[in-house]
């Protein structure tokens, strides 16, 4: 029995071992292929994707370093990019759709960037990465840990079965884990933010912005800023949405699927 509150069921799993690295890879559906970059936790799946599975071969990687992958002394986004290069060779993905959410937004934008020829569509879904004057992500070094589950969500009881109140020693394990290599990835706010600018300059693929109007990690307060450095983006956001966008809210994942089943006019 998975010690795990979501479900794999009828999605695919493969390993890959990519330059010493053993990276995890779940698939589900058939078509376009579409790529999906996880966030800051694994914690509560991708069981969201079934909703997309009709219409794409929709691939879920798990960074090194988070769920099932394995140890990587990966010091900075470069490591993931360059990680990801590797991967989609293997996979052999010419060219793709890419989503990303979170943290996998930033990291999204950072590989779109620098392989615009790969993407197809891109969807960032509350994109960390950029600076703000209007928005900041929360010091959680100040909030009480019992009351921070429910700031990624809209229902705090929707998050319940995937982040318990006495959580086992294995889930506790998986969050260390995964807390300490999202650490470790980000940069100095400057730097990341001159980046990431850079990475996009003159960037040319469709773009949809997709955001929670409630969501208190990443806040609608960022798109200003995402809106500058991608002046064509389109910009959905969800009313009553919060950070775990695609996994609680069915409406944003039927806004992601037609921006990226539409034909470029």
């Amino acid at each position: 029995m998975s010690v795990w509150a979501y479900s794999t069921e009828g999605f695919t799993r493969s390993v890959h071992r990519i330059d010493g690295v053993e990276t995890v890879v779940y698939e589900i559906g058939e078509g376009a292929p579409l790529v999906y970059f996880h966030g800051g936790g694994t914690f509560h799946g991708f069981e969201w994707a079934r909703d997309l599975a009709d219409d794409f071969r929709v691939i879920l990687p798990m960074h090194p370093n988070f769920g099932e992958s394995g140890d990587a002394e990966f010091a900075g986004i470069e490591d993931y990019m360059m990680h990801y290069e590797m991967l989609f060779a293997a996979l052999e993905l010419e060219e793709f759709h890419l989503v990303g959410a979170s943290m996998g937004g930033h990291f999204a934008a950072r590989y779109a960037g620098e392989h615009a020829e790969e993407i197809n569509r891109l969807v960032l879904v509350s994109p960390a990465g950029l600076k703000s004057e209007n928005a900041a992500i929360p010091n959680f070094a100040g909030i009480a840990p019992e009351d921070v589950p429910a700031m990624f969500v809209t229902d705090p009881q929707w998050i319940e079965p995937f982040w318990p109140r006495e959580p086992s020693p294995e889930w506790q394990a998986l969050r260390d884990r995964e807390a300490d290599a999202a650490f470790r990835t980000r940069e100095d706010a400057d730097v990341a933010d001159g980046k990431l600018r850079a990475a996009l300059e003159g960037f040319d693929r469709p773009v949809l912005l997709l955001w929670g109007e409630n969501d208190r990690i990443v806040p609608t307060g960022f798109i200003p800023d995402w809106q500058a450095v991608l002046p064509r983006a389109e910009v959905v956001v969800i009313p009553g949405g919060g950070h775990l966008l695609l996994d609680e809210n069915a409406p944003s994942r039927e806004a992601a699927r037609q921006f990226l089943l539409a034909r470029a006019g």
